[in-house]
């Protein structure tokens, strides 16, 4: 006699945003269960992978087309506003391509605005393959990204002209602005619609629905932080299943708003907090780019009626460092203001959210005493969306990353090298899923190299079969290159197998873990944390430090002393470097690869 602990949730159909989506209505058909036993916690577990209808955001966008989609520094526009908008740019890449139905890679290079929105829905909705490009990158980067994925047309805003002569001088790619009065708040519906029936456009500028089954939708390029950047393959199917399960996840609804400030070419800006509000008909509130005071007025604005106010707010850790500081300017010696702004913030938002990089510890703390809430941390990829998750309603354990997203298999492997041309062997030491892991009860520790499955990996890496090959086992699942601890129900990064683990005489010891105890010294408000060659030890613990005021020396026998009595010796750096500032990208991280090479050029390689 078999036996399935099945968690009864997921045997219910979920109505969601005018469409139903059966996460598991039957044990056969939709939901395909998925039995595991496993030798250390003696539990089996149930994994329903989603296997919904794909339908993509510019269609959805028809089921709340009065609601606002989108307020920036323009205006604020609908849903239909926006889809009109996209529709009449669908229009005219059809006639660039003359009605072929070949997929073509499209640059796009616009703000953090509704021009966003308009170009990437037109992408889709003409049946292309959308390729975001960031305003803030040099000519010689983005003439890589175009070139790499082969593009054959750039759409870019007027305010962004000049940049993209730049590019079309070294591509010689043929271009398509989106002009200012193309994207009017006060004018939404285009010139050449205004006589025709608005089913009427739909019908004849966007693909069907049934056409973005299997189809290609987006290509992300990664941060480069370990290597050259990769264009990263996303299709329709995975950018749906990625949405719908942090939907779940994080229980987004119609009534939502969002301040986003995030980059636009990133997994995180794109699918979690762009796509997530508008796949369920919820508002975006979009910054042209970073500045702390203009997030704290949006999140204390007083004058925004209910339905204005922001609810859910996502950032790196280097933006709730950065807000910490300008609350501190704006607000901290105002007692009245301390008490307004936890008061306005805690009553007001439903979830704050941080990742692409680890959240040091004291920023958790210190953001929680501000706003009188707890951030919640989760763990993602460009390559498989964000994949483990702290629960809303689950403990906020500081450091932890939760547990994994509905519709993902997650494992805990240890490698095993094989001969010079193979891929070497895994050893499974945990497998879980969304269901399984709340039963983990145990205090037992499990490390090892984090593997995914589910219908949320991407296809691969555009034009590099071997790199994409690589990253996968022989059974199929995505090697993520990240070292994970399991304990007691939750998962935590410990940081790049290549970047962040530091291998010292035997130990494996994770820079992450460090970084986190050196920022919670009084004097230290940045640091990043490498490994650098040892004959004797393998490795050595370097670390560079930001010092509060901007400080150029400390005492560093004192700062060692401090070190040993909060960390094992091992872990303590033996080589130090003070910096003004480190060189992060726009998610906050540092390309540590690279950071050793010009922090400790002496240093034998």
């Amino acid at each position: 006699m078999k036996l399935a602990l099945v968690n009864i949730r997921v045997l219910n159909q979920i109505s969601f945003v005018g469409r139903q989506y059966h996460f598991g209505s039957k044990l056969s058909g939709y939901c395909q269960p998925l039995l595991r036993f496993n030798r250390n916690h003696n539990v089996r577990a149930f994994s329903a992978q989603i296997q919904d209808p794909k339908i993509p955001v510019h269609h959805l966008a028809m089921n709340h087309l009065d609601r606002v989609a989108i307020h920036d520094n323009i205006g604020s526009y609908t849903y239909k506003d926006v889809l009109l908008k996209s529709t009449a740019l669908s229009k005219k890449i059809m006639e660039f391509y003359n009605g072929s139905d070949k997929q073509e890679r499209i640059g796009f290079l616009c703000s953090n605005d509704v021009t966003y929105v308009i170009a990437q829905w037109a992408c889709w909705a003409s049946g292309n393959i959308a390729v975001p490009l960031s305003p803030h990158h040099p000519p010689a980067l983005l003439s890589y990204y175009l070139q790499d994925c082969e593009a054959s047309l750039v759409i870019a805003t007027e305010n962004h002209r000049d940049l993209l002569n730049k590019v079309v001088d070294s591509t010689g790619l043929p271009t398509l602005i989106l002009e200012e009065k193309e994207c009017r708040s006060d004018d939404p519906t285009p010139n050449e619609f205004k006589a025709m029936p608005f089913d009427s456009i739909i019908g004849k500028y966007i693909k069907p629905v049934d056409y973005y089954s299997k189809k290609n939708a987006l290509i992300l390029y990664t941060s480069g932080t370990t290597g050259k950047p990769k264009g990263v393959l996303l299709s329709h199917d995975n950018i749906d299943t990625q949405v719908q399960m942090l939907v779940e996840m994080w229980k987004w609804t119609p009534k939502d708003v969002i301040v986003h400030a995030l980059p636009l070419n990133h997994t995180h800006g794109v699918i979690n907090a762009l796509l997530c509000p508008l796949y369920v008909g919820a508002r975006c509130i979009m910054i042209p780019k970073f500045d702390g005071k203009e997030i704290w007025s949006k999140f204390l604005d007083s004058t925004a009626n209910l339905e204005e106010r922001p609810t859910v707010f996502m950032g790196v850790p280097t933006m709730y460092s950065k807000l910490l500081e300008s609350y501190e300017t704006l607000y901290g010696s105002n007692l009245q203001m301390v008490e307004y702004v936890r008061a306005i913030c805690s009553s007001n938002f439903r979830v704050m959210i941080s990742g692409s990089a680890a959240l040091p510890e004291p920023v958790f703390h210190r953001w929680t005493n501000a706003t009188g809430l707890q951030i919640v941390e989760r763990y993602g990829m460009t390559e498989i969306g964000s994949v483990l998750s702290i629960p809303l309603e689950g403990e906020r354990r500081p450091g932890y990353v939760g547990i994994p997203s509905p519709g993902v298999s997650i494992r805990i492997a240890e490698f095993h090298p094989s001969p010079a041309g193979t891929k070497g062997i895994y050893t499974t030491l945990l497998e879980a899923t969304s269901d399984s892991t709340q039963n983990f009860s145990s205090k037992s520790c499990v490390v090892g190299d984090l593997l995914v499955k589910g219908p949320n990996v991407f296809q691969g890496y555009w034009n590099r079969p071997e790199a994409t090959s690589k990253d996968f086992t022989h059974d199929g699942w995505f090697r993520t290159g990240d070292v994970v601890q399991h304990f007691d129900g939750y998962f935590k990064i410990l940081g790049r197998s290549s970047a962040d683990i530091i291998k010292s005489g035997g130990f494996k010891i994770s820079a992450l873990e460090i970084e986190t105890h050196l920022l919670a010294h009084p004097d230290i408000v940045d640091c990043t944390v490498v490994g650098i060659p040892d004959i004797t030890w393998g490795q050595r613990v370097a670390a560079a430090l930001v010092l509060a005021g901007g400080k150029s020396e400390t005492d560093l026998q004192a700062l060692k002393l401090w070190c040993k009595q909060r960390m094992a010796h091992y872990m303590v750096p033996t080589e130090w470097r003070i910096y003004s500032t480190l060189p992060r990208n726009a998610l906050g991280k540092v390309n540590k690869i690279e950071f050793v090479k010009t922090a400790f050029p002496n240093v034998r390689q």
